[in-house]
């Protein structure tokens, strides 16, 4: 049995699709250049494009591959494959937006937990996030500080002995995540409490995120952060 919401010290936080519209982000990247080019272009098949292109044997960490998918997929897409145009999807990371609920969620949440971003993200790119979210995060771990990326269950145990470090335990986090692929999965197998935030609850299919080979169930399942931050007032009221 899960433990209560009121029980955890930590939560550990995956960013980009969970607190940062990173869907959003790049359909209006690839509409702004396919406007320029007179080529209208279908959101969702681009994010599907986007997503079989990124998760390829010869990625570099993320969003510096940005340049090379835009470059994988630009003439499926209509588009000039041309290496300005793929470098404007990487630089345009530094625009993108948190989802609506993602920074009043995180400062509410700042209040009962510690919170520890874990995102694939290079550390550049985690700094304009953290900063959009309104800078909540008691530690942080991005791909260039852990050396790998999630699903690795090495990306996770650093975690762990982070945690450890200051007389936690694992039992002490609840993961909180919209990917099911990146981090439901992989924290399920691991022994953690999961909370999946279901952000495409409204839309068919996994969007720009790789689909897992089979569902895993959560602990708590939330449709949104604010609902997540909601229960947590709830719990600690209790």
């Amino acid at each position: 049995m899960a433990n209560a919401l009121k029980d955890f010290k930590y939560l550990s936080f995956d960013v980009v699709g969970t607190l940062i519209d990173f869907e959003g982000g790049l359909t209006r990247s690839f509409a702004e250049i396919g406007r320029e080019h007179g080529v209208e272009l279908d959101g969702e098949h681009a994010l599907s494009l986007y997503r079989q292109a990124r998760y390829s044997e010869n990625a570099d960490l993320f969003p510096d591959d940005l340049v090379r998918v835009y470059l994988a997929i630009a003439p499926q897409l209509g588009l000039p494959a041309e290496r300005a145009y793929g470098e404007k999807l990487r630089d345009d990371v530094r625009h993108w937006q948190a989802f609506p609920d993602s920074v009043e969620a995180l400062a509410n949440l700042g209040k009962h937990y510690k919170l520890i971003a874990m995102t694939n993200a290079r550390r550049w790119a985690f700094e304009l996030f953290e900063k959009e979210l309104g800078n909540p995060f008691y530690q942080s771990f991005t791909a260039d500080d852990t050396g790998t990326e999630k699903p690795d269950r090495a990306f996770f145990e650093q975690v762990f002995a982070f945690v450890e470090g200051e007389g936690g335990a694992k039992a002490d986090i609840l993961h909180v995540a919209q990917s099911q692929y990146h981090d439901i999965g992989i924290s399920r197998r691991l022994g953690m409490t999961n909370c999946w935030i279901e952000r495409r609850h409204a839309q068919k299919g996994y969007g720009g995120t790789i689909e897992p080979a089979e569902f895993a169930k959560p602990d708590y399942h939330f449709m949104s952060m604010s609902a997540l931050s909601d229960a947590t007032d709830e719990a600690a009221i209790d």
